[in-house]
């Protein structure tokens, strides 16, 4: 069995970032799995740009952001196996509790190795050895049996990222009138692409107060086009058996609830889906790894490491973002601490290390990460998070006890986009002696 320093479970714009770092930083032997036909992940078929603006100060398209990292691995001779699913990482120490791959006693850590099965076409189910796993499977899309949206199951009803993948990889239109369910990012970016394709867009629809995708994408896809978005409303009826034929849309109360007498109904054949995300965790369940049920990612800490000893995680897989520049950045933190991880540098200091979980107030769904060793730091930490509902002329407050240790004003915050805060490590340390940092929302 072959064994490897680092594998890299996804070959995404999260994969190759995390794989890129690992090298630079010292891992010598790293392998990627990748389970598509190519490297580069949902990015090939996001053939629009703005993408790249944080990382590479330039407007690229997907496909182009992609192919910059991918001629990084190259240039690194970093190997890669493409069509290769990964079915099962084991999880020694949890398997073999009392094994001395898993006794840090002396204060030395050593790196168990895990094993991951896969399979492909070439060389059938196969095992490999990793001292290290980073996680960088991305995520996926919510489908209509989450919805429970009555009617028939007629064809054209698609999930918007499917649709993407048929009109920009395969040259096929779905169908020529479209409504689109859910404001998320890749729904706002399909209803432009059916405009530009020659489709007519009714509406999109959705049923929250507020849109789910970035401000600049409303204005671009939506508004420029003139498609109305249509918030606090939600789709109640399909028609049709065969093939769609239209659908009814209503209005929503605060419970969002369907009001009676606001029904409207729109002719289509096509409807598309843009309901949310899901990161794609089934090998982090295996693990026995704690997800978080506000992200349906793992827990990590100020590493980016999970819970289980030597499993990172990064990207998608971790929290949805709405910028493919963070997942990178994110990534490159996660390949650096695998690398270290791995160089297994002194003594461990687990038990030493302060360790200070962070809170967070009303109006914050989750934080990344969640606890924080601040002597094992860099000298700035990134903690992201999002909020619940739209905020306007507020401020992000982090406190240490009763000590408010940073702020930052934001004129308009919404659940479409992340938030992010800068914290240097000196700040952190100075905090050593409290249990927890809590994170909030305040009105100015």
């Amino acid at each position: 069995m072959n064994i490897y320093d680092i594998v890299i479970i996804g070959g995404g714009p999260a994969g190759l970032a995390a794989a890129a770092s690992a090298k630079d930083h010292g891992a010598d032997s790293i392998l990627i799995l990748e389970r598509d036909r190519e490297l580069g992940g949902i990015l090939n078929q996001c053939i629009h740009n703005g993408f790249g603006l944080h990382t590479f100060k330039e407007e690229l398209t997907g496909p182009e952001y992609a192919a910059r990292y991918i001629n990084l691995i190259k240039e690194r001779k970093i190997p890669y196996m493409l069509n290769t699913m990964v079915i099962d990482v084991s999880d020694p120490c949890r398997d073999d509790p009392d094994s001395s791959h898993c006794d840090a006693s002396d204060g030395i850590r050593v790196s168990p190795v895990r094993k991951i099965t896969a399979i492909n076409r070439t060389d059938g189910l196969f095992e490999i050895g990793a001292k290290a796993v980073i996680l960088a499977m991305g995520c996926r899309e919510r489908p209509r049996g989450a919805l429970n949206i009555p009617g028939y199951r007629p064809a054209g009803i698609f999930s918007a990222g499917t649709a993407q993948r048929l009109v920009n990889l395969e040259g096929y239109l779905p169908g020529r009138e479209a409504v689109i369910l859910g404001s998320g990012d890749i729904g706002l970016i399909m209803a432009r692409r059916l405009t530009l394709e020659g489709a007519k867009v009714k509406a999109v629809v959705e049923i929250m107060p507020y849109s789910g995708g970035l401000k600049r994408n409303i204005v671009q896809c939506l508004d420029d086009y003139g498609i109305p978005l249509k918030l606090n409303h939600t789709v109640i009826d399909i028609r049709g058996k065969e093939r769609v034929e239209g659908v009814t849309v209503a209005r929503v109360d605060e419970h969002r609830k369907p009001i009676p007498g606001t029904e409207e109904y729109y002719s289509c054949d096509t409807l598309l889906l843009s309901v949310g995300l899901i990161p794609e965790n089934e090998l982090t369940e295996k693990l026995g790894i704690r997800l978080n049920p506000a992200t349906h990612g793992p827990f990590v800490n100020e590493s980016l490491e999970t819970d289980s000893p030597g499993v990172f995680a990064c990207g998608n897989v971790l929290h949805v973002h709405d910028l493919v520049d963070y997942v990178s950045e994110e990534a490159s933190v996660a390949g650096k601490c695998a690398a270290d991880y791995i160089r297994r540098i002194g003594p461990l200091s687990d038990g030493n290390d302060p360790c200070i979980s962070v809170r967070f107030s009303d109006g914050i769904r989750y934080t990344v990460p969640s606890v924080i060793h601040p002597a094992r730091t860099d000298e700035t930490l990134t903690l992201r998070f999002r909020v619940d509902r739209v905020f306007r002329n507020c401020r992000i407050a982090l406190y240490s006890g009763e000590e408010r240790i940073f702020q930052k004003k934001r004129l308009v915050m919404s659940p479409g986009e992340m938030e992010e805060i800068r914290i240097s490590k000196q700040k952190l340390m100075q905090c050593s002696g409290h249990e927890a940092l809590t994170l909030k929302i305040e009105h100015i």
